[in-house]
């Protein structure tokens, strides 16, 4: 058993780190004072908060230092079947609740039964957009990743089916700039929709007035940092307010990216909350922590503690997260690397 420093989601605090078998475990309070102290200091996975898991490799998760990610696009059956695969937080017995609602029996039979510790995946199932709108033309967009809604009965369908999948929450597609969007009161439909099952609407917001458009609307987050146009003041001020942002800021080309800096930069300065994803599988981005991300978090005012509650890492405290070692507190999390026994 050892003294360990930990961080807890919001803060630095003390505990003990002791072997059980072939697994770590950490338990807060305060350790005796001649307990050997752990050299390094203890976070949770980070989390990313916008992946494409049918996009990457993503056997490659294992071992990597993400504890948590957030698949914003992809076909609900498939999607469902790689979190049960990876999770240990899946319905086990009569009476015990997991994420798979009318699901959970056929699905914990494909769990990994391991001792270790695995990445935890949520998602949002397929996306939601107009008809003939994004993704629905895209050679990448894997069959049977979007649902097009033309009506409100589409969007009653489409909102239940990615429920009882196990969605955490609904991805809607409004790109102006690559097709027809949903007009406001079928996405306010979803929203409304969405809210009766106790999920958040994730709005890809892209093309002019869309960012301010989807949050007026009723949208929590938004997938992307808005990177179309440099957002005013007062609607940063209102979205501040209002949703939060996920960065992706390294996927754009040169301009897009310094416009989405730029309105990071702005919206965390106004108390914005800032989430740290990379939109993974678009492009070359690696199966791990993302190095660009985190320079382009930093370069938009992102840093220190804030960067840290950006990478959303995962309760150290849970026997089934997955734990990673850093060398000190104010270490840069690209430093961090998973603890091992």
């Amino acid at each position: 058993m050892r003294a360990a420093t930990f961080f807890d989601g919001e803060g630095w605090r003390e505990g003990t780190l002791s072997v059980h078998g072939d697994r770590m475990l950490l338990a807060s309070g305060s350790p005796a004072s001649d307990l050997p102290r752990l050299d390094g200091v203890i976070v949770g996975g980070f989390t990313d908060h916008h992946v494409h898991l049918q996009l990457v490799e993503h056997t490659r998760l294992d071992g990597s230092r993400l504890g948590r990610v957030v698949d914003l696009g992809a076909n609900p059956d498939v999607v469902a079947r790689l979190a049960a695969h990876n999770s240990s937080r899946i319905a086990v017995g009569p009476g015990e609740s997991g994420r798979f609602p009318s699901k959970s029996a056929d699905l914990e039979e494909l769990r990994t039964p391991t001792a270790g510790r695995a990445t935890d995946v949520e998602y949002a199932g397929a996306f939601l957009t107009a008809v003939g709108g994004y993704p629905s033309d895209r050679s990448w967009a894997p069959t049977g990743s979007f649902r097009e809604i033309a009506t409100a009965e589409d969007a009653v369908a489409a909102v239940a089916e990615m429920a009882d999948a196990g969605a955490t929450r609904i991805k809607v597609a409004c790109n102006s700039s690559a097709g027809p969007v949903l007009d406001d009161d079928l996405f306010r439909t979803i929203v409304e929709l969405s809210s009766q099952r106790g999920l958040p609407v994730v709005a890809h917001a892209e093309g002019p007035g869309q960012a301010q458009r989807v949050a007026r609307l009723g949208a929590r987050s938004l997938a992307h940092a808005p990177f179309t146009e440099r957002l005013s003041d007062a609607d940063i001020s209102a979205q501040a307010a209002s949703v939060s942002w996920i960065s992706t800021l390294a996927v754009h080309d040169d301009a897009g990216r310094a416009i989405a800096v730029d309105n990071v930069r702005r919206f965390h300065a106004a108390g914005g909350a800032v989430e740290y994803g990379t939109d993974m599988g678009n492009g070359p981005t690696p199966v791990d922590l993302n190095p660009r991300e985190i320079d382009a978090l930093r370069e938009a005012g992102v840093d220190g503690p804030a960067l840290l509650r950006a990478l959303a890492p995962v309760d150290p405290l849970d026997p089934a997260s997955v734990l990673l070692l850093l060398p000190h507190p104010t270490s840069d999390p690209i430093d961090a690397r998973p603890l091992k026994v």
